[in-house]
């Protein structure tokens, strides 16, 4: 619930690069979870739910435009 209120107070450039930050390190967690376990595999599933928490902002701002 925290991070939904601060995704609301960023603009869309900042939206877009913190996706894109999320992205790259979930990209990199599954690589190093694939060689050896990382300590905690619930940072995985929490950086997944952040990457869709950021296109979930980005499209709700997308439709709002639309409208």
């Amino acid at each position: 619930m925290k991070n939904q209120l601060v995704l609301k107070e960023l603009s869309t450039a900042e939206i877009k690069e913190r996706l894109d930050n999320e992205r790259a390190m979930y990209q990199k967690m599954l690589l190093s979870h694939a060689v050896s376990p990382i300590e905690n595999p619930n940072k995985i599933k929490e950086c997944r739910k952040n990457i869709a928490r950021c296109l979930t902002e980005l499209r709700k701002r997308e439709l709002e435009g639309q409208k």
